[in-house]
C-alpha cells in the first residue's frame, strides 16, 4: 500500500468507524446485562495469538501459534476449576486463523469483563529472553513500536485487509498517531492486570521479568473491557523456547496467568465488596484522605456510584463508559472521577450499583455533597440522624 495515500481524513473516518462498532455492540450489551443470586460471574476472553495460516513467531523448531494455544487452554482450565464465579470463553480452540477485528468482536459481543491475547516474542538477538505484558496506549518507543508493528502485521493474512482497516497500515509509523490521541476508559484496569500477570511470572514461574509496556495493538484497542497482550518468552531464545514448548512449562506459564486472573478478580471483588463466601454486601469506603472534604454545613448529602478514575479527562459519552448515560465529572486530588447516579436513599444506591457493577464490575460507591467526596460511614451516619 503506498502510504503517502494516507491521510488525516482517513484516519478519523477509520476511529470513528470503529468507534460506531463499538458504540453498537455497547447498546446491545447493555440490553442483556444478567447477574446471577449469587454476584456476578466473570467473562474472561483468552485470545491465543496467531493460528492457522499464520504461524506466529518461529523458533528453532516450535511454531508460536501452537504454544499461544496450548498455554491458553490450560490457563483457561485452571480458571475454570478454581474461580467458580467465572466462565471462560476463547478466540480459538483449535488451529484456525481468526482476524483481529473478529477476536475483539468476540469478546465485545460476549460483554467480556476480561480479554487476555495470548502470544510469543522473537527477536535477532538470541540471548534476550524474559516475559513481558502489554496493554493498550501509544507507543513510548521505537522498541515498543517495533513489537505493535509485529503483532499489527497478522491483518495482513486477512482477505481485503486495505479495505476491511480502512487504510490501516502496520508497517507505517504514521498509522501509529491515532493511538496517541485516544482515550482508553481501561487503562488503570489493565495496568493492574498487567502488573499482577508479570508478578506471577516473576515470582511464581521464576522468569525474566520485562515489565508492563504500552504500545497500539489493534486488537487491544478495538475491546471494550480490561484488555492485555501477552508476551510470554522467546522463541529465538533456546532456553525459552525449550521451556515454553514443554508440558512443566507451559503449565507455569498459565498457573500464573490463572493466579494473576484470580488476584484481580478477588481485589475488585473486595473493591465491590459482595463477599462469595457469604454472599453478604458490604460497600467500599471511598479512600478520602487525599481528598478535599466538604463543607458539611452546604449542600446535601447524596449518593452515587464511581465507575472510572483517570488522570485525564475522559469526555463524558456513553460510549466511553459502556452505554451508562448519567455520568457526572469529579475532580479531585488532580483525578478526574466519574460517577453515575445520584440518590438520596443508600439502598437505592446499593440496587443501582448492582446494576453497574454487572457492566464494571470495580465499579463502588461513594457520598457526595456537592462535588466533594465525604467518608461513606461518616455520610450514611448524618443521613440517619437527619
Amino acid at each position: 500500500m503506498d502510504t503517502d495515500n494516507i491521510n488525516g481524513k482517513h484516519y478519523t473516518n477509520y476511529i470513528h468507524h470503529i468507534h460506531s462498532i463499538i458504540l453498537i455492540l455497547l447498546m446491545i450489551s447493555s440490553c442483556l446485562i444478567e447477574v446471577n443470586g449469587q454476584g456476578k460471574t466473570w467473562i474472561i476472553v483468552m485470545d491465543p495469538g496467531h493460528g492457522g495460516k499464520d504461524p506466529g513467531a518461529l523458533g528453532s523448531f516450535a511454531k508460536e501459534k501452537d504454544i499461544n494455544l496450548a498455554i491458553a487452554l490450560k490457563a483457561g482450565e485452571y480458571i475454570e476449576q478454581n474461580l467458580n464465579n467465572v466462565k471462560v470463553l476463547y478466540t480459538r480452540k483449535e488451529d484456525v486463523f481468526v482476524g483481529l477485528i473478529e477476536r475483539a468482536d468476540f469478546a465485545n459481543k460476549n460483554k467480556a469483563d476480561l480479554f487476555i491475547s495470548i502470544h510469543a516474542n522473537a527477536i535477532s538477538k538470541k540471548s534476550i529472553k524474559g516475559t513481558e505484558t502489554w496493554i493498550m496506549g501509544p507507543a513510548k518507543d521505537e522498541q515498543n513500536l517495533a513489537v505493535a508493528m509485529k503483532e499489527n502485521e497478522v491483518i495482513q493474512w486477512e482477505d481485503n485487509f486495505n479495505t476491511k482497516y480502512e487504510g490501516f497500515d502496520p508497517r507505517s509509523p504514521e498509522s501509529y498517531i491515532m493511538f496517541t490521541v485516544m482515550q482508553n476508559t481501561f487503562k488503570e484496569q489493565s495496568t493492574w492486570l498487567a502488573s499482577d500477570i508479570q508478578e506471577q511470572f516473576r515470582n511464581r514461574a521464576g522468569r525474566n521479568d520485562l515489565g508492563v509496556k504500552q504500545a497500539g495493538f489493534l486488537v487491544l484497542y478495538m475491546t471494550t473491557m480490561p484488555s492485555v497482550l501477552i508476551e510470554t518468552g522467546f522463541l529465538t531464545n533456546p532456553e525459552e523456547e525449550k521451556f515454553l514448548t514443554s508440558k512443566t512449562g507451559q503449565d507455569y506459564i498459565a498457573s500464573a496467568i490463572y493466579r494473576a486472573c484470580r488476584s484481580y478478580i478477588n481485589e475488585l471483588d473486595k473493591k465491590s465488596l459482595i463477599s462469595q463466601d457469604t454472599g453478604l454486601i458490604d460497600v467500599q469506603t471511598a479512600d478520602t484522605s487525599d481528598e478535599q472534604i466538604a463543607d458539611t454545613s452546604s449542600d446535601r448529602i447524596r449518593f452515587a456510584v464511581q465507575i472510572a478514575s483517570s488522570t485525564k479527562r475522559i469526555e463524558i459519552s456513553p460510549h466511553n463508559f459502556k452505554g451508562i448515560d448519567d455520568v457526572k465529572e469529579i475532580i479531585a486530588n488532580n483525578r478526574y472521577k466519574y460517577v453515575a447516579g445520584s440518590f438520596s436513599d443508600y439502598q437505592e444506591t446499593i440496587n443501582y450499583w448492582r446494576k453497574i457493577r454487572a457492566i464494571i464490575p470495580d465499579a463502588f460507591v461513594i457520598a457526595l455533597q456537592g462535588n466533594k467526596i465525604l467518608p461513606l460511614e461518616e455520610a450514611k451516619k448524618m443521613i440517619q440522624k437527619k
